[in-house]
């Protein structure tokens, strides 16, 4: 079995997958001339589709339509909109992403129920509907399989970077692929975060293992990702199995095993490529703690260190202040924590050795790791097994200010 990175989508289409862009003008200060906002994906029949939506109680409009279609029908397009979020938009909202839907419903010829709608952008606001049927029209016009880095870019909001991968797995002497499209900058938590993922293979899975497939891959990717600490009301990933490579995965065998690695990497590239472009970022920082008696504890500690705000902002400073990171270790909350068995390093450089400062620590090779753009946190708590990895950036004084300026 070998695969191939590339994020050459021309070389490596999706065969089932066609997609379309638009300028509706939705997204406020931008012309219609000089913005795609607005995306069509469609999907071939007899394909699977799943997906895992944001554990926020609060769901926006969108979500919940999606939601509800899923139950009823098999997709055959996904409508993706940005500059309106269409949440916190109540009754009005529902039946705004509705009609949306019937839109794409009567110029593809296909149920309602066979569209899911996909929204980001800001809260509160209702949905401009007046301003989707001429840009779904002309984004149904010029479908195309060939469309990839398109959406990408049409899927963006305050992103400054398309988040694109692709991969070609040969499996058996057979060929398929995966590929797969992402935005999100701000307002970034876990379980998930303000985020759309869409991603295809032409494999063929039942329902039940793709579905499987996504949400070990997500817990994997973007379920251990934070920028900010807030989870959206919006946040989406959907997972499409066309089949049309001809391949059949079955559970348990190697090639599903080697299907799931590739996906997995696809979501983590992914999710690294959010918190890379996190609002004002300028460092990656990787958290891997270790020791753990358990996978709570594991996660508690990387997640208390990756949401400490003076943590954060000692990174953006590149200032070697570590007893940050060992206060929030210390408040995770975990049982019988014992301080002694605690080792702690930036990169290669340990900090702390047995609860202490390291013996061979000095200010100057601390320095050296925190002037990088990509540092690896080593947390082992010296107490299990259970380990987790969790990648996070810094906080700049851009991100205060793009969230600021955000409706302006």
């Amino acid at each position: 079995m070998t695969q191939e990175r590339n994020i050459d989508f021309k070389k490596f289409p999706v065969a089932g997958i066609r997609l379309g862009v638009a300028c509706a003008g939705i997204k406020k200060g931008k012309s219609t001339s000089d913005r795609s906002d607005l995306v069509l994906i469609e999907i071939a029949e007899n394909s699977h589709t799943v997906a895992v939506f944001t554990q926020n109680a609060f769901c926006a409009a969108p979500v919940v339509i999606s939601k509800k279609h899923l139950t009823l029908s098999s997709p055959r397009y996904l409508l993706v909109n940005t500059g309106n979020a269409n949440a916190g938009t109540g009754e009005q909202g529902i039946d705004d992403a509705i009609s949306c839907c019937d839109m794409v419903a009567n110029v593809a010829s296909v149920k309602t129920s066979e569209v899911l709608p996909f929204s980001t952008g800001v809260i509160g606001e209702y949905l401009p509907v007046s301003k989707f049927q001429k840009a779904i029209n002309s984004a149904y016009e010029n479908l195309s399989e060939d469309n990839w880095e398109s959406a990408a870019k049409g899927i963006l909001t305050t992103d400054t970077v398309v988040k694109a991968f692709t991969r070609s797995l040969n499996i058996n002497n057979q060929t398929i692929t995966i590929s797969g499209i992402a935005k999100g900058s701000g307002m970034i938590r876990p379980d998930m975060a303000t985020m759309l993922a869409y991603i295809a293979t032409d494999a063929k899975l039942g329902q039940g293992l793709l579905q499987n497939c996504l949400l070990d891959a997500v817990n994997h990717s973007f379920n251990r990702i934070t920028v900010d600490g807030d989870t959206s009301t919006n946040d989406s990933a959907i997972l499409i199995a066309t089949g049309q490579s001809g391949l059949e995965l079955a559970k348990d065998s190697a090639e599903l095993s080697a299907f799931q690695g590739a996906l997995t990497e696809i979501c983590e590239e992914l999710a690294k490529d959010i918190v890379r472009d996190g609002e004002g970022a300028t460092k990656l920082i990787s958290i891997a703690v270790s020791g753990c008696k358990d996978d709570k504890e594991a996660k508690d500690v990387a997640f208390t260190v990756a949401h400490s705000p003076l943590v954060k902002t000692a990174f953006f400073a590149s200032d070697p202040n570590w007893g940050r990171i060992l206060a929030a270790v210390g408040r995770a909350g975990v049982t019988d924590f014992d301080l002694s068995k605690v080792n702690i390093a930036l990169d290669d450089v340990y900090i702390v050795r047995d609860g202490g400062k390291a013996s061979d620590y000095s200010e100057e090779r601390g320095q050296k790791v925190m002037d990088k753009s990509d540092i690896t946190i080593h947390i082992d708590l010296g107490r299990g097994d259970k380990e987790i990895m969790v990648w996070t950036c810094d906080f700049s004084y851009d991100y205060v200010r793009i969230n600021a300026e955000y409706r302006t």
